[in-house]
């Protein structure tokens, strides 16, 4: 089973405050899927190939075409603020 200090480092890594009350039964759950994890760890998957692909298809995408794109001013026009004949927009990052 999974220690509390151990359990507590992953709490923080995932930004999770837990009750002291829910710790025990946190532990029993993550330990189980850790159990889990390690019953993976036993198959014997020396002959298999890896799935690059579920569906079989490699690449559904169409080709790039080069085509003649708007005018600075159409594409401006509907802008609530230009700035440098850019879209100006509020700052997001402090």
């Amino acid at each position: 089973m999974i220690d509390k200090k151990d359990l507590h480092y992953v709490a923080s890594l995932a930004r999770l405050k837990l009750k002291e009350e829910d710790e025990e039964k946190v532990r029993e759950k993550f330990s189980m899927v850790l159990d889990y994890v390690g019953m993976l760890n036993e198959l014997d998957i020396e002959d298999v190939e890896p799935l690059i692909n579920v569906n079989g298809m490699s690449n559904v995408m169409r080709e790039d075409e080069i085509k003649e794109s708007m005018d600075r001013e159409t594409l401006l026009a509907n802008a609530p603020e230009k700035m440098y004949g850019c879209i100006k927009v509020s700052k997001v990052i402090e």
